[in-house]
């Protein structure tokens, strides 16, 4: 069954930089768009970031332009999310995700079928 495994979070003071890690197995033809999401308790989730693997095309939430970078690399299945310059407010949990057939926006939950478990991103001010 399609899966996937994120890895990466940590804790980091402001101004520092982390990398998140999404492994997808097996691999999925299906597979149109891949994401990154936060969420806070109480809060919605957010889109962060997407990729459109056909095209490599990136959208970006305004929150995060220039200072996160969505990536894939295609030799095993994994995306990757370049966090630099962190503010205190962008901890929260961080998803990755992928979708299929449903649009909603690259950047809409409803967009993606499949959900990763989640690492925790906490950035100390």
């Amino acid at each position: 069954q399609f899966h996937l495994v994120e890895s990466g979070g940590g804790s980091v003071q402001a101004g520092g930089s982390l990398r998140l890690s999404c492994t997808a197995s097996p691999y999925n033809y299906n597979i149109n768009r891949l994401g990154w999401f936060r969420q806070t308790p109480g809060k919605e989730r957010e889109g962060v970031a997407a990729v459109y693997p056909t095209s490599g095309s990136t959208v970006y939430a305004d929150s995060v332009k220039g200072r996160f970078t969505i990536s894939q690399d295609n030799s095993d299945n994994t995306l990757l999310l370049d966090l630099n310059s962190l503010k205190s407010e962008d901890t929260a949990m961080y998803y990755c995700a992928a979708g299929t057939s449903r649009n909603y926006g690259p950047l809409n939950p409803l967009s993606y079928d499949y959900w990763g478990q989640g690492t925790q991103v906490t950035v100390s001010s």
